[in-house]
């Protein structure tokens, strides 16, 4: 089993900001808690989305990311980034998108959770940063993170560390899943192997169904905001 250390959990309710001349409501800006919290089935007490069709909800209610990955994002934007910078409820060291595949199975201290998608970003890091192209850019990355389903809910503290309890026999990386999402549109075969985990979201799933159908989900609204 694999040890991962949890640096810093982060929360934040939605608040209303403005973007492109008007009022958005974002849960982006989360910061970190120094005490226990109880994880539901939907989310951390204390946490809350704004946009339910690209964040929360069952199959996104932990949003992970590698702290790995913060220097190279320090040195793009020319800032220093607090725990928390990407929206993610858990930053953690030790665990690459490379490392982890869909359907890995993690104990957070009394709670269980399962990796179920890629973290795709949203024009919510334009909102935070004012870059807008930041998330194309975290997208073309590949250093996205990724959500988690809960399969048992409880009390997690960030000593508690992030073990792997069960590695999926299929063994689809997080990294090859966004690859296959974002870079090889067209490769039937990736996007059956990745098809074939039953623990895949639904959300993805569909994605995937739609294009072996030829058909194409549009990504601009996500990306930009705009529809």
């Amino acid at each position: 089993m694999n040890q991962v250390k949890i640096l810093s959990i982060n929360v934040s309710k939605p608040i209303q900001v403005q973007f492109h001349n008007q009022e958005v409501s974002t849960g982006i800006f989360k910061t970190p808690v120094h005490k226990s919290l109880f994880l539901s089935w939907l989310n951390f007490e204390g946490d809350g989305q704004a946009d339910l069709v690209h964040h929360g909800g069952k199959e996104k209610a932990v949003c992970v990311y590698p702290f790995e990955h913060y220097p190279y994002w320090e040195n793009e934007l020319k800032k220093k980034l607090e725990y928390g910078a990407f929206g993610e409820n858990l930053t953690t060291q030790g665990l690459l998108e490379t490392d982890v595949c869909i359907g890995d199975i993690f104990e957070l201290d009394n709670a269980i959770v399962q990796v179920s998608q890629p973290r795709q970003p949203c024009y919510k890091l334009s909102v935070k940063y004012g870059k807008p192209e930041l998330p194309l850019k975290v997208q073309k990355s590949g250093y996205t993170g990724f959500y988690c389903r809960v399969l048992k809910e409880g009390m997690v503290s960030n000593s508690a560390g992030f073990t792997k309890i069960y590695s999926h026999t299929n063994a689809i990386t997080v990294s090859f899943a966004n690859q296959i999402m974002h870079r090889e549109k067209g490769n039937i075969e990736g996007i059956k192997k990745i098809l074939e985990v039953e623990e895949l979201s639904l959300n993805w799933r569909k994605t995937f169904l739609k294009r072996l159908k030829g058909d194409e989900v549009d990504s601009r609204e996500r990306l930009t905001g705009n529809k």
